[in-house]
This record gives C-alpha cells, sequence and structure tokens, in this order.
C-alpha cells in the first residue's frame, strides 16, 4: 500500500513537470520539444492515475491472506421459501434482507496479479458482491421471484470495473476472477462465511444449518 502511494506520487511529480515544460517550450515556440514533453506528461499522468485507482482500490478491498473470516448469515423463515437473512460482516451491525427461496448465494469479486504488478508483493484482495436467493429447482429460478442485495457500496475509482472494461491499460491486474457459494436456507440455520485463496466457503455452525445441509438435496417422496 505505501508502496503504491510513493508511485502515485512519483508519477503525479513527473507529470507535472512535463506540463510545466510544455509550457515552457510553447511559450518558447518550440512546438517539437513541447509535443515530446506533452506525451512524457500523458504517459506519467496516465501512470499516475493508474496508480491511484490501485492505492484506492487496494484500501477499499479486503486483502487475502490464507483464510480469511468474512461473517456470519443467519436465517428466520417468515413463511415457506421467504426468508430474512441477517448478515454480520467483519463484527459490523446486522444488516436484514428478504430472500426468496430454499438456498442463499454470497458472490464476491478477487482481485489477483501478475507480472509486472507482482513487483509490488501485493497480497490478494477481495471484495463482496451480493448476496442473493435461489431455488434448488430450474424451473422455480425460473418463474419465481428473484431477491438479490448488494453488500458492497459502488465506488468511483473501482480497478475491478475498471480493468474488466480496459483491460490493455492495467497490465498486471487479473479481474477476471469471481467467486461464489451457496447452501439451503433454513428457520434459526446459522452459517460462517470464510474467504480462501481458491474462493469463498460457507460452514454450517449450529444444528439447524447442520441439519439443513444433510437434507439437502434429499427427495422427500
Amino acid at each position: 500500500m505505501d508502496l503504491l502511494l510513493t508511485l502515485s506520487a512519483v508519477f503525479t511529480f513527473i507529470a507535472l513537470y512535463f506540463v510545466f515544460s510544455m509550457a515552457r517550450h510553447a511559450r518558447r515556440r518550440r512546438p517539437v520539444r513541447a509535443t515530446r514533453s506533452l506525451a512524457g506528461g500523458a504517459a506519467s499522468g496516465c501512470a499516475g492515475a493508474a496508480s491511484i485507482m490501485l492505492a484506492f482500490s487496494y484500501y477499499g478491498y479486503d486483502r487475502l491472506i490464507d483464510e480469511t473470516f468474512v461473517g456470519t448469515v443467519k436465517f428466520s423463515e417468515s413463511r415457506p421459501e421467504d426468508f430474512v437473512a441477517r448478515v454480520m460482516i467483519d463484527g459490523e451491525k446486522h444488516r436484514m434482507f428478504q430472500l426468496f427461496g430454499n438456498e442463499w448465494q454470497m458472490d464476491a469479486r478477487v482481485i489477483k496479479w501478475k507480472p509486472p504488478a507482482t513487483f509490488l508483493g501485493l497480497d490478494p484482495i477481495y471484495q463482496l458482491d451480493r448476496i442473493s436467493g435461489r431455488f434448488s429447482d430450474l424451473e422455480e429460478e425460473q418463474s419465481r421471484t428473484r431477491s438479490v442485495y448488494a453488500l458492497s457500496d459502488p465506488v468511483r475509482l473501482d480497478v475491478w470495473q475498471f480493468v474488466r472494461k480496459y483491460p490493455g491499460l492495467m497490465p498486471g491486474v487479473d479481474a477476471q476472477y469471481g467467486t461464489a457459494t451457496y447452501l439451503p436456507m433454513a428457520h434459526g440455520a446459522i452459517y460462517e462465511v470464510s474467504m480462501t485463496r481458491t474462493g469463498l466457503i460457507a460452514r454450517p455452525v449450529n444444528d439447524e444449518a447442520e441439519k439443513a445441509v444433510g437434507d439437502w438435496g434429499v427427495n422427500p417422496n
């Protein structure tokens, strides 16, 4: 993180130097040198902007070191296939969502690094994306009411969105990896969610959740 901020500052100062140099050459009517300064300023400005975006995103996302505890999800059933999910992320207060179906799903974005960005020594980072209800039966999933909610607030400088839209402008950033986990919903069931280097994992932590997972997919007939 400190290295990213340092790079941002360095590229910003270089860009400013080229801007002042371009203005000086323009005043002295040196179009060739002014053009070179403009090109240098544009290149360093783009590098500075990329560094700033990476720094903001790296700060806004969570670092992924081995297995990282994400939070807990507890379910209360209002009526059949209609649940209230109480989600607590990073020890913050509960957020409640109404989910339809008999299963729940949580999605996350993961950013990894490849050359040349690997020389920065950055850890992979992740951000929770959404939580949704789902139906195990495909026909129900296609016809019943969908329920999906964002788990993270949108940000202006989001490296995930930028890299996916302009992959050639930020080499070394891998934003192609999404991950999800889904398990059955049941009244009183509590799950713990963790992020590993291979993706999201949800585990049952009480009897109601254990029973729901044990009965998952069993045909009552």
